[in-house]
């Protein structure tokens, strides 16, 4: 079945569940050679396995090194050539050989922490030395590491997209841009050491409907190249190594997971109406044209928020107006008539782009992103709006400002959107001139004052991921702190209130197109404070729909009543989930 070639102890690691479903394959390591290897030991028969492994990774990057250097022009790359020969110098000392396996052999440790203890020596030795050429030789030694330890530690990073087989991906952390670039058909789970609940990463595998678990704090010292794992995306549970056992128990689990997602697949058809006849529109959360698809497939409505950032984090050049106007109209004629709210792109943080890549911020979330990076960079703002407008003609397109903080914010992207128009008329290009305007309020400067913006704006959509991230002062994707990001802390909780009270005071649409939505704890208090219309993630949308379909408008104005009573995020993330099991028990 998924058994190793050594028999390790098995291990079970708590994090945060992040994406659903249960995936069993072997593990892929991405960049844990840059970690500490951790102590493992073997059993005394396991010394010639592990021997061979050290003789076939140097022989291997011996390999890798030459072929690298005959690549070099040497004309121009003489220095390259240089420090390749040194490289090899050391990989083909036979002592430098010796030293690692002999250590494998009397303290009966794997091959990876052999390697990483014995070059680490080495390098602390050459730092140590006061000639500066020969300190600086510890860099050469580091590297000669980490060239081991890709070869011991299974494939790497420049692998993953010609995958063949099914693997599951651990990593320290892994950026939106790596995550998005997965094939689903190979990549059947993620688990990282970093990461919160709302992580870009973590929406990235939702929307690609692969199981992931974040918050690990130390898989990667755990795990090795090849091991089999077990993700539980749906209690946030890895185990390493699983025995026999287990792994029955976990398929038998997949199965049944497997089974309710056919069931509510069987729904999707069918209208998000609750029991007492109140009609929500349920909408989906996309990045690439090709996910619209997904969404009509799962039941969705349109598109209530279209990510259009991986246009460019996903290009190694920034896209043209041509390659953003083919992205807008595939997507907006395979809907037809049906919304697409294009929001526009959210660059800046941990989304950064070819030319646009700027120097490390001391606080990137607070510093010059999205709307800001917009007002700031404005021929690539005016090239995406030109390519927006153009595509309008084509349906039912809106478009949305992300990350508003203010009133003045919120003029000074529509004075631009209105010299694009300008600039439009000059041209003669058509374009739909009654196109809607709207702001996602993610921060708790715009619920405050949202009063103010619902007059200069057709609609609202709350991003509860930054909301909560502003409101609790909480890195989402920062694993030392996740467990204070909370979508249940009062504050976050009477902002949303007050944010839909403005903007039906305002007759303006108002939606939720943050991760809070996509989950099913949390749908009957979003429908008790007054949403009507969600965005989801695809794979959610079934789910969604039988909760909604399940209740009562009276049941949800219930339960929102209690929790806006109570003063405990943890009582309330209680009571919620409570209610949603009695309503989707088989989901929990």
């Amino acid at each position: 079945m998924y058994s190793n070639w050594v028999n390790i102890a098995m291990e079970i690691k708590k994090g945060i569940a992040v994406s659903p479903g249960i995936s069993i394959a072997r593990s892929m390591i991405i960049d844990s050679e840059d970690y500490r290897i951790p102590r493992r030991e073997i059993k005394p028969s396991q010394r010639l396995v592990e021997t061979q492994r050290i003789r076939n990774a140097f022989n291997d990057a011996i390999e890798e090194l030459t072929r690298l250097g005959a690549q070099q022009d040497l004309a121009e790359s003489g220095k390259i050539r240089d420090i390749f020969a040194v490289h090899l110098r050391l990989l083909r000392d036979r002592s430098l050989r010796k030293k690692i396996t002999d250590l494998i052999h009397s303290e009966l440790v794997t091959a990876e922490y052999a390697v990483s203890k014995v070059l680490r020596e080495f390098a602390a030795h050459f730092s140590s030395v006061k000639d500066t050429y020969i300190s600086e030789r510890a860099d050469d030694i580091y590297d000669i590491e980490r060239r081991l330890l890709r070869q011991l530690l299974g494939k790497k990073r420049e692998e993953v997209k010609g995958l063949s087989e099914e693997v599951a991906v651990i990593a320290r952390e892994l950026s939106p841009t790596q995550t998005a670039g997965f094939n689903k058909q190979f990549v059947k789970g993620i688990a990282t050491d970093a990461g919160g609940r709302t992580s870009h990463t973590a929406i990235v595998a939702r929307s690609l409907g692969i199981p992931a678990v974040v918050a690990l704090e130390d898989l990667t010292e755990i795990v090795r190249g090849g091991d089999t794992v077990i993700i539980d995306g749906n209690r946030g549970i890895v185990i390493v190594n699983p025995d026999e056992e287990t792994t029955l128990q976990y398929e038998k689990y997949s199965s049944e997971f497997l089974e309710l997602e056919h069931k509510l697949d069987a729904i999707r058809a069918k209208p998000a109406v609750t029991r007492d006849g109140t009609r929500i529109a349920v909408f989906g959360n996309i990045e690439f044209p090709d996910e619209a698809e997904v969404v009509l497939q799962k039941g969705g409505e349109g598109i209530g928020l279209y990510r259009t950032e991986f246009l460019y984090l996903s290009s190694p050049t920034e896209p043209t107006e041509e390659q953003h106007y083919e992205a807008y109209a595939a997507t907006v004629r395979f809907l037809r008539n049906r919304p697409v709210v294009i929001r526009t792109f959210d660059l800046g943080a941990d989304k950064q782009t070819q030319s646009k890549r700027f120097a490390p911020e001391p606080n990137p979330f607070l510093g010059l992103r999205s709307i800001r990076f917009c007002l700031q960079n404005l021929m690539m703002f005016k090239t995406q709006l030109h390519a927006i407008l153009r595509a309008s003609l084509l349906g039912h397109v809106k478009i949305m400002f992300p990350l508003i903080t203010n009133h003045q914010e919120l003029m000074q992207a529509k004075m631009i959107l209105r010299d694009v128009m300008e600039d439009l008329d000059d041209e003669s290009i058509p374009y739909n001139r009654n196109i809607e305007v709207g702001i996602m309020i993610e921060t708790p400067s715009a619920a405050l004052t949202a009063s103010t913006l619902a007059r200069d704006t057709a609609f609202f959509s709350i991003g509860t991921n930054d909301l909560i991230q502003y409101t609790l002062a909480v890195d989402r994707g920062n694993e030392l702190v996740s467990t204070l990001y909370s979508a249940t802390d009062p504050a976050v909780i009477r902002l949303i209130r007050m944010v839909i009270q403005d903007a039906n005071k305002a007759q303006i649409d108002v939606s939720v197109c943050g991760e809070m939505a996509s989950e099913p704890d949390y749908i009957m208090m979003l429908l008790g404070l007054g949403i009507r219309t969600i965005s989801i993630t695809p794979p959610m949308i079934p789910e969604i729909k039988q909760i909604i379909r399940s209740v009562t408008i009276e049941d949800c104005n219930n339960v929102a009543r209690k929790v806006l009573s109570m003063n405990s995020e943890r009582h309330i993330s209680s009571f919620l989930r409570s209610a949603a099991r009695k309503i989707l028990p088989e989901a929990f």
